[in-house]
């Protein structure tokens, strides 16, 4: 309440509400050590209501992970530890970015995932409940968590996975931001869940007709959810928003603003405490709080003792396990990046699959699937099982709990955020599959992944009018440029076969960042690198891929993924009339960006003002790049269905638009 009150904005009620359960989480139920809060043996939980994130800010504070009254007090202000919701990589003890309802639960699926993936990698053999990977994960969340789609998305595949190491606790409070629930919400949320395959629980702090915070019952609860290995375990935690403030709780008033001087000092005195005091806590209280420490570094001890024992036992996989949790990639895993030769046309998705296939083997922790398009995608890697429980696999797919091959089902949305989750959780590298339409769906996500910079890597193919026949509903048009304006994402769309495996090693070797490759549905040339600059010039996001004659251009030409081939008919046209012109293949402006400035004059020089650049979707972002006398080749308005040759003819996507249009800036540029 005070933190709220000073700083004038936030949301208290939640946080009141759910206090008896957060500390009873924190100091009774959760393996986790507050001096290491990195510990690989912990537990996880995910705040998925990040707006009550005092609920998670308060228990760092009690158990002693490094917050202190001063960072309470600093609640939602500039440079604080304790910003409106809570950050990854900013405050230590938080797992996760949550802010948009429903991404916590989906990260904590992702961390489930992740966390038996790990077990298999490493110690598939021991009973349940003896590896030292076996730890829970455990999810706060809201009546907004579980209205948003993607908690449905996320549940129905974390009950299908039969993840019964993951629990999430449902503030059942029935008050959200337009006061009563029930003016939007209706359906039994318990039987939903019973439904994707949870074991249900409702805690009802109501069912005497008085309101009694029965943390006993919840403790049985939340300990029994440990034993069940076999289904995840969501708690209906029924509560009264904001108790047990007298004239606002269990009311939207007290949901996201201050309670106000008089409320406060009310509610103290119902509490016991003295009006007149703010932030106090008595020092035998937190004494008695942060003895969880004790508890801590007990079990660490424990668990210590069985790590050496694993390390002991299997030392290649102990070496295994320390590569990839500092995400070092092994020496020489290049040499299995397959090169593609000259003469064969290849859509780049297809040579996504070959590279993913050929390095699978040497790169354990690279694991990922598809929203239901594997074969569109080419994300399967060949010989892969997939990651199913035993008694859902299928004629076509074969696998089990510990296998490699990811299936969302059509859920882009919790595929985005689970892959967030897998990332946040540590060690292994997840990658996910859809059409690059459809990253509308994940956009959410995406921008969260560059949030929070996870090495997330998303297969968007069909990236273009190329894709043909399905139509405009499946041509993506303004999407690379939307997806460009998401600092800290790379959008990779390489030109050829031998560019794709180069942008591929590029990606990986980041471990700061997300990444979506663009890949082509249509086949498109592999290049002649003998002719042409080496594909190597992809790592640096653009480079001369074919240089004028003479060395110095009179116009410059730059194209990306399958406009390419364009660029470079049109480039002989010109050479062939007397016109100096050069090719910049970009498959990725953000690294090229982080190119020093030396390098980027190179490869465009500022003295050559007639420029043009070539990609089938807005043009939005190339006037930065082709400059005021340049000219954009580009699709202002939605694709048709046809065959893709002649939707690029239709729609002036040619070989001879791009002539056209370097005539026209080499025009302006001389006037």
């Amino acid at each position: 309440m005070d933190a709220v009150e000073k700083v004038g904005s936030g949301h208290p009620g939640t946080a009141m509400s759910l206090a008896p359960a957060a500390y009873l989480l924190f100091n009774k139920v959760l393996k986790h050590d507050p001096s290491d809060p990195n510990w690989a043996g912990r537990d996880r939980f995910v705040l998925s209501c990040g707006h009550s994130s005092l609920t998670l800010y308060i228990q760092l504070y009690l158990s002693g992970y490094g917050l202190e009254l001063d960072d309470l007090k600093a609640l939602r202000t500039w440079n604080s530890l304790t910003p409106a919701h809570p950050e990854h990589g900013h405050t230590a003890g938080v797992e996760t970015t949550t802010g948009p309802l429903g991404q916590g639960i989906a990260n904590a699926v992702g961390m489930a995932m992740a966390a038996r993936r790990e077990r298999g990698l490493f110690d598939p053999d021991a009973p349940a409940g003896e590896s030292p990977f076996d730890h829970n994960i455990w999810a706060f969340c809201s009546d907004g968590d579980v209205q948003e789609g993607i908690s449905h998305e996320a549940s129905a595949i974390a009950g299908h996975q039969r993840l019964g190491n993951l629990t999430v606790v449902w503030d059942d409070n029935r008050i959200s931001i337009e006061d009563d629930t029930q003016i939007a919400m209706s359906e039994d949320v318990l039987a939903r869940y019973a439904a994707y395959g949870w074991e249900t629980v409702r805690v009802d702090w109501l069912k005497t007709g008085e309101y009694v915070e029965d943390v006993r019952r919840l403790y049985e609860v939340l300990e029994a959810a440990k034993l069940d290995s076999n289904r995840p375990t969501f708690v209906a935690l029924r509560t009264v928003i904001g108790w047990p403030a007298p004239n606002k709780k269990d009311t939207g008033k007290i949901h996201g603003s201050a309670l106000g001087a008089a409320e406060v000092a009310a509610t103290k005195e119902i509490l016991g405490f003295d009006p007149a005091k703010d932030f106090y806590v008595a020092p035998e209280v937190l004494e008695h709080a942060r003895k969880v420490a004790d508890r801590g570094l007990a079990e660490r001890k424990a668990w210590d003792e069985k790590y050496q024992a694993w390390r002991a036992a299997n030392p290649q996989r102990a070496a295994e396990y320390d590569r990839i949790a500092e995400r070092r990639l092994p020496e020489g895993w290049t040499a299995k990046l397959p090169t593609f030769p000259a003469g064969k046309d290849l859509a780049t998705r297809a040579a996504s699959g070959e590279v993913l296939s050929a390095i699978g083997p040497v790169l354990p922790e690279l694991w990922g699937g598809s929203a239901d398009l594997a074969e569109s995608n080419n994300t399967t890697m060949k010989g892969e099982p997939s990651f199913i429980p035993a008694e859902f696999q299928t004629d076509e797919w074969q696998g089990g709990p510990y296998g490699r091959t990811l299936h969302f089902g059509i859920r882009e949305h919790a595929m985005g955020a689970i892959l967030n989750g897998i990332a946040l959780h540590g060690g292994t590298r997840p990658y996910g599959g859809t059409f690059l339409v459809f990253s509308d769906y994940m956009r959410p996500s995406v921008r969260l992944a560059a949030l929070m910079k996870l090495p997330v890597t998303y297969v968007w193919t069909h990236d273009s009018i190329g894709l043909g026949e399905d139509g405009p509903t499946h041509q993506p048009v303004e999407h690379l440029w939307s997806l460009r304006a998401i600092p800290g994402l790379d959008v990779v769309r390489p030109a050829d076969a031998n560019e794709t495996a180069v942008v591929w090693r590029t990606i990986l070797e980041h471990t700061d960042r997300p990444a979506g490759l663009a890949l082509t549905r249509q086949k498109v040339p592999v290049f002649d690198r003998d002719v042409l600059a080496s594909a190597e010039g992809a790592a640096k996001g653009g480079y001369v891929l074919a240089e004028a004659d003479g060395g110095t251009p009179e116009v410059i030409i730059i194209a990306t993924g399958s406009e390419v081939e364009l660029a470079l008919a049109a480039r002989e046209s010109l050479q062939a009339e007397g016109t100096a012109t050069r090719v910049v293949s970009m498959p990725c402006v953000e690294w090229f960006d982080a190119q020093d400035a030396a390098y980027r004059a190179e490869v465009l020089p500022p003295a050559v003002r007639a420029r043009v650049s070539v990609e089938a979707g807005i043009a939005l972002g190339w006037h930065r790049y082709v400059g005021e006398d340049g000219a954009s080749i580009s699709l202002e308005h939605f694709g048709g269905s046809a065959d893709y040759k002649t939707l690029y003819q239709q729609f002036g996507i040619t070989p001879e638009a791009v002539v056209a249009a370097a005539r026209e800036s080499l025009t302006k540029a001389k006037g």
